[in-house]
């Protein structure tokens, strides 16, 4: 299993040699797991069930997010190669979100004895581990305040601000174009509204909506 997981990752530098994606110790933890593919659309974790499994993300991208009593979603982030997502259920209670996947995946699957093994020998990874349970805190109360105070518009424009990449012609660009259900979904709203503000943000030339990308033409008004 070592031996398939190194093979995998010295392939993946030889094509890209900036793909160096795992911290040496997270590699190591990798090491320890079982590395499993997976198809789009397949659900690696579910909300409140109870597992003590953590997956380490070599290749493809995954989205976490939680379903209302009425079908209705939110989504907590898309996260992709270097990410791992499970860490919580390691104190032993439910998942608190649920984790599909949003194109094929590889992932590096460890159970919590193993992640239990590799702490004792190296200590060091809990502070790592620490710190990644801090930025996901951080992510998720960023998200609160702006569910609980702001408005959609409001919402829309942090989103923007947090993912837009300049295009280096005053353009910004989201060089991955959502559907109108997914950025509902991340934005907390209907899709109604989501096609409404881009409809009156596209008449009024803010953006531009292309078949791959959405590009900011130019700086959002701070009220619509």
């Amino acid at each position: 299993m070592k031996a398939r997981l190194s093979s995998m990752l010295n392939q993946d530098r030889e094509e890209d040699p900036s793909s160096n994606f795992l911290s040496p110790l997270l590699q190591r933890l990798a090491q320890r797991g079982q590395v499993c593919h997976y198809r789009t659309g397949t659900l690696l974790i579910q909300e409140g069930d109870r597992d003590d499994t953590i997956y380490i993300l070599l290749a493809g991208r995954v989205r976490a997010y939680s379903v209302g009593d009425k079908g209705q979603e939110i989504t907590y982030g898309v996260y992709g190669p270097g990410e791992y997502m499970g860490e919580l259920s390691l104190d032993g209670g439910a998942r608190s979100a649920s984790v599909v996947t949003i194109e094929r995946c590889t992932c590096a699957v460890i159970n919590r004895q193993a992640v239990l093994e590799h702490i004792a020998q190296y200590p060091e990874f809990a502070f790592e581990l620490l710190a990644k349970v801090i930025r996901r805190v951080r992510s998720a109360t960023t998200n609160a305040r702006q569910l609980a105070l702001n408005d959609v518009y409001g919402r829309l424009i942090h989103m923007v601000n947090t993912i837009a990449e300049p295009a280096g012609d005053g353009t910004r660009v989201i060089r991955e174009r959502w559907t109108h259900k997914e950025m509902s979904s991340r934005l907390g709203c209907s899709r109604a509204m989501v096609s409404r503000l881009l409809k009156d943000l596209e008449t009024g030339g803010y953006v531009r909506l292309e078949p791959e990308c959405f590009v900011i033409c130019k700086p959002l008004p701070t009220r619509w």
